[in-house]
């Protein structure tokens, strides 16, 4: 891409060099002020080619610590000064025009040369602007399109000038007085297109150095997000352009209760959907937690929980008399004190009470976070303990099998662990109340035990 950018570029500036250089020997020759102007013209061009030139080369250096954004804004830039270079050509041909015809009448010397090199400048400026015009849609690059732009409108400035030079000589052999005027009228039909194209030039320069948007690119990405499952709403989207590229700040309300690999999903997909409208975009997503409309008590509960950076569970909503009891298991550090842990919990029940109103009381069973890992002492074998547990999981008709059963000490305590079968189609709910329901079996029957920990599984899953 850099070469091509530079190479293009660089032959611009030969192609400018050399047409200016004989632009400027026939206009002093023939005294043609739409040569001279065209020479004035070329002589612009030149200075905007070099400057797109250098402006390719600083553009592609890659971001730095001093430009976050890369270095692209120098093409905008670049793009600039071309525009200004080109309202210089045309306050200078006006004024001049204008002079010639009503004040200080030039007479004009056409030659064949004149003819030659103004043909000679048509097909160079055909040339070039299709070069660049092909490099500059290949590479998205405003500097070269605004080269393009430029030497196009060049093709039409100088067949108008051939054509005010041919009546001039029209005019001398046949004795008609007007069109010996031809050729400032043609210098001023020039400078015409030149404001054409510097208009063209300048609003686009503009609203890339003012980090304007495309026009109808924001809404097409707005219509994209909104339709990203978990996206509740699309709170800002910013598009600015530095060169050829883009950079898209994007901010969406998520559901404040999803978990941060999820929140990072949405980015993903919410990213996806910016570059199907800006394909080599930078997007940068900021996901914003919002509180859903759908929400249960539960969900409330369980999100001024998140906000606090703590994860309750075994949450239990009961309504006594017409007001709401909530029971709940909250893990805490194992190295915080009781005072310490008490105070975390007072300040949570507070804040869970000031957002859902309509909880009447809250009870909290404070459970410590392992934060070591356990060394166990041994694995042991217990068959007559085995056969006791596996009596009483007879008395759960729900309960199909029992399997699996290891004892390990641990610190000198027992702890047990299982599997138990239980139907498919059984809700979790139920699975859950008959898991707690054999744990308290197991510890009646088997003080002993110090921990008890179930695992179910489905009876389609046992029979493979």
């Amino acid at each position: 891409m850099r070469a091509e950018k530079r190479s293009v570029a660089g032959n611009s500036v030969l192609v400018a060099l050399a047409i200016t250089g004989m632009k400027v020997v026939v206009g002093i020759t023939t005294g043609s002020l739409g040569i001279l102007s065209e020479a004035a013209h070329s002589a612009l061009d030149l200075v905007a080619a070099i400057v797109t030139f250098l402006s390719v080369r600083v553009s592609d250096m890659p971001a730095d610590a001093e430009h976050q954004y890369g270095h692209g804004k120098v093409e905008n830039f670049s793009a600039f000064i071309e525009t200004g270079l080109l309202l210089l050509t045309c306050v200078w041909i006006i004024f001049e025009a204008v002079k010639r015809l009503f004040f200080h009448s030039v007479d004009i010397e056409p030659s064949s040369a004149a003819f030659v090199v103004m043909f000679i400048s048509i097909g160079a400026d055909a040339w070039r602007s299709r070069a660049l015009g092909r490099i500059a849609v290949k590479y998205d690059s405003q500097a070269l399109e605004a080269d393009a732009l430029h030497f196009s409108t060049d093709i039409y400035s100088s067949a108008v000038v051939i054509l005010g030079l041919a009546l001039v000589m029209v005019g001398r052999k046949y004795h008609v007085e007007w069109m010996r005027q031809a050729d400032p009228v043609a210098a001023l039909f020039v400078a015409g297109v030149v404001v054409y194209v510097s208009w063209r030039l300048a609003r686009k320069t503009i609203d890339a150095l003012l980090d304007a948007a495309p026009a109808g690119v924001r809404n097409q990405i707005l219509e994209k997000i909104r339709n990203v499952e978990g996206v509740l709403e699309v709170e800002r989207v910013r598009i600015r352009r530095a060169g050829n590229r883009y950079f898209a700040d994007v901010s969406v309300g998520l559901a404040r209760n999803f978990t941060f690999q999820r929140s990072e999903q949405v980015a993903d997909e919410v990213t996806s959907r910016v570059h199907q409208v800006l394909p080599d975009a930078d997007v940068m997503v900021h996901s914003a937690p919002r509180a859903r409309h759908s929400e249960n008590i539960f969900d409330r509960i369980r999100a001024v929980a998140t906000r606090n950076n703590f994860n309750v569970h075994d949450v239990s909503v009961q309504d006594l008399n017409g007001k709401l009891h909530v029971e709940q298991h909250l893990e805490l550090d194992e190295q915080l004190s009781m005072k310490q842990a008490h105070d975390e919990v007072t300040h949570l029940e507070f804040e869970m009470r000031s957002e859902v109103p309509e909880i009447s009381t809250i009870l909290t069973h404070i459970e410590s976070e392992p934060a070591t890992i356990e060394t166990g002492e041994q694995i042991v074998r217990e068959p007559d303990l085995e056969r006791q547990l596996k009596t009483i999981v007879a008395e759960f008709p729900e309960v199909l099998d029992a399997h699996e059963f290891q004892f390990k000490k641990v610190r000198g305590r027992l702890y047990v662990s299982c599997h138990c079968t239980l139907p498919d189609d059984m809700p979790l709910a139920r699975v859950h109340d008959v898991q707690t329901a054999l744990e308290i079996r197991f510890k009646q029957d088997a003080p002993e035990l110090f921990r008890v920990l179930i695992h179910p599984e489905p009876m389609t899953d046992n029979r493979r």
